[in-house]
């Protein structure tokens, strides 16, 4: 008996009545706005992440670059 009960529960609280609410244009622009914002964070988090290795690889070639080159002597030095 408590079986039938709890499902006779179950299926009167998934059935819903219709609801006469008004959303305004507004709402559904700010929810478009911050789902815009949050597909733009992780675009740019993910794309960081992926540039990473990028940025470590000129910067080494760069360093490589300026060892190559010899230390440079400024006239200032001499003072």
């Amino acid at each position: 008996m408590k079986m039938f009960r709890l499902a006779v529960l179950l299926c009167l609280a998934t059935v819903a009545a219709p609801a006469a609410a008004y959303i305004g244009p507004g709402a559904g622009i700010s929810v478009i706005g911050s789902l815009l914002g949050l597909l733009a964070t992780i675009v740019v988090a993910i794309g960081a992440i992926l540039f990473w290795p990028v940025r470590r690889m000129l910067k080494r070639r760069k360093q490589r670059a300026a060892q190559a080159e010899g230390p440079e002597i400024s006239e200032d030095s001499n003072a």
